[in-house]
């Protein structure tokens, strides 16, 4: 006769795993709170930075598209037209022309080219860079410019050389070939009188230089890149902060 099997007797006995406890202690709570807060708080302030920047490239791109500004003999204030358009009627003069080395175009090595322009009608000039051109390949032979004779029109986006996209150097200059360009370096280096920027020629001339200009890097993804790193570190101490206080319960 079969024996009949009770429930308790049939059911298999379970281990039930035991719960967590959060032990928070004070010193590294407050440690954890600090941490936390400091790096959110640099976090948000890059992308403050990241913010200002942001308008600040679209308020230069606003003034690159304004009406053009005629120089004239008069010196300017750079910053009425800083990164504006501008347009300078004149002649160039080819024996003050400054090569800058080491620029380099789709994999290319050559040479921004950068020249006065001696503005009609006044006795000051103003530094053109008219573009790039390759190199001979001979460090000691340069190459050959055709520059444009007697008075032409010249349009372009008005920079100041001594910012850091032209790559200040205290570096003493000889020859035509520099590695570096600002306004009191040329200055000492030519006679002439001199608008307080440089021309990023736009307009065509017949003269074989590529004139392709990439707008000022304001650091906007820099910044960016900076708030993700501070967020990531505060995720990584709260993250730790739970790991080392939660204890299974006994």
């Amino acid at each position: 006769m079969l024996r009949s099997t009770s429930v308790a007797e049939a059911s298999v006995p379970t281990k039930r795993l035991p719960g967590l406890r959060f032990t928070p202690r004070l010193v590294t709570s407050l440690a954890a709170a600090a941490g936390i807060a400091a790096t959110v708080a640099l976090g948000n302030w890059q992308l403050g930075r990241a913010h200002e920047k942001e308008a600040m490239a679209a308020r230069l791109e606003s003034l690159g598209r304004g009406p053009a500004i005629t120089l004239s003999g008069t010196e300017v204030k750079p910053e009425d037209v800083l990164w504006r358009q501008v347009t300078a009627r004149g002649r160039f003069e080819q024996r003050y022309a400054v090569f800058l080395d080491n620029r380099v175009r789709e994999g290319v090595a050559g040479y921004h080219v950068v020249m006065p322009l001696a503005i009609a009608g006044g006795p000051r000039h103003v530094l053109v860079n008219r573009g790039w051109v390759a190199g001979t390949g001979e460090r000691g032979r340069l190459p050959s410019i055709t520059t444009p004779e007697g008075t032409v029109e010249v349009t372009g986006v008005a920079v100041e050389p001594s910012r850091r996209f032209l790559e200040l150097s205290t570096q003493v200059t000889e020859g035509p070939v520099w590695q570096n360009l600002t306004l009191e370096r040329y200055r000492q280096a030519v006679p002439i009188a001199l608008q307080p920027i440089l021309i990023q020629q736009q307009s065509a001339l017949d003269d074989g230089l590529v004139r392709e200009w990439s707008p000022p890097d304001t650091g906007v993804n820099t910044h960016y890149a900076y708030a993700f790193q501070w967020f990531a570190m505060a995720l990584a101490i709260a993250v730790f902060y739970l790991v080392t206080h939660v204890r299974r319960a006994a």
